[in-house]
């Protein structure tokens, strides 16, 4: 199975950065709407946009395949798609990033800090950016289904990126040393987890993670989150933002679960925005599991 993605990749590659992304999105709009994840995103575009027609919401279900499929295609080329130059910046460059001054403070600061975002555009690329401008940074990632798949992403995620985590049983312990260290920590906030804090979402309850919320108040340092805008002509627009106020209690220590439905407000406010750029195949929103009582 290796074998077989790195030749998809060597295709990919073959056709160059534009080539591979149209492709890979054309074939996504094509096929993603004949699988399952199709209807999941339908059942949550029809939750999240009532007043939308459902022509609109089939609409924005096809952009968002074809973004995870120029996504897909473009793991390919990660070692030249950032391309922004802060010193000597370039009009005709794929990346343009918004905020860099925020980004330059976190760098400096001598401070640990915490970065959020979302499947929106082409996320991995603001790990590339922190790898290439010298910020000490991990990513915290979830491997791929497909063995084969996984091993070639990270093949590639090594080449360009930090470090990297793997979301796992003990990733916690390694991600507070990254903090404890000086150093910071970035995760996609955007997925359903079971054992999570319960946090508005599009109006509607969402299990997520609270390991950012409880870093944040351990280590009370800057959290900032970060997107990726997919530009016309294969260009992208990274966006990171001031940090952000958290709620705190009455001890003035973060609050875990305000911390997280403010960056989840956040992400909101992103995908209300980009609403085709989102990953809506993922059962994001799922009924809360109930114990059952031994009898």
């Amino acid at each position: 199975m290796i074998g077989l993605v790195r030749a998809v990749f060597a295709l990919f590659r073959a056709l160059g950065p534009d080539r591979s992304s149209a492709l890979g999105g054309a074939v996504a709009r094509a096929i993603g709407p004949l699988f399952p994840a199709h209807r999941t995103a339908m059942t949550n575009l029809r939750e999240a946009f009532p007043d939308k027609s459902e022509a609109e919401r089939r609409a924005i279900a096809r952009s968002a395949w074809d973004n995870l499929g120029r996504t897909g295609a473009e793991y390919a080329h990660l070692s030249v798609l950032f391309d922004y130059d802060h010193d000597n910046p370039q009009l005709d460059a794929r990346v343009e990033v918004d905020g860099i001054e925020h980004f330059m403070a976190l760098r400096d600061d001598g401070k640990p800090g915490i970065i959020f975002s979302a499947h929106l555009g082409n996320w991995e690329l603001p790990a590339i950016c922190a790898a290439r401008y010298g910020l000490a940074a991990t990513a915290v990632f979830r491997a791929p289904n497909d063995p084969g798949i996984a091993h070639v992403v990270h093949e590639v995620r090594s080449q360009t990126m930090g470090g990297l985590e793997a979301a796992r049983q003990g990733a916690a312990f390694a991600m507070a040393r990254v903090l404890e260290d000086g150093g910071h920590l970035g995760m996609l906030i955007d997925q359903h987890f079971t054992r999570g804090v319960t946090v508005p979402f599009f109006g509607r309850p969402a299990r997520t993670n609270p390991i950012l919320g409880k870093f944040a108040r351990r280590f009370d340092c800057p959290v900032h989150g970060v997107r990726v805008q997919r530009l016309p002509g294969g260009r992208f627009r990274l966006q990171l933002t001031p940090p952000l106020d958290l709620p705190r209690d009455s001890e003035g220590l973060v609050d875990v679960e305000g911390a997280m439905a403010a960056m989840t407000a956040v992400v909101e406010t992103w995908v209300r925005e980009d609403p085709g750029q989102w990953l809506w195949m993922h059962r994001r929103w799922r009924p809360p599991v109930v114990a059952l009582k031994a009898t």
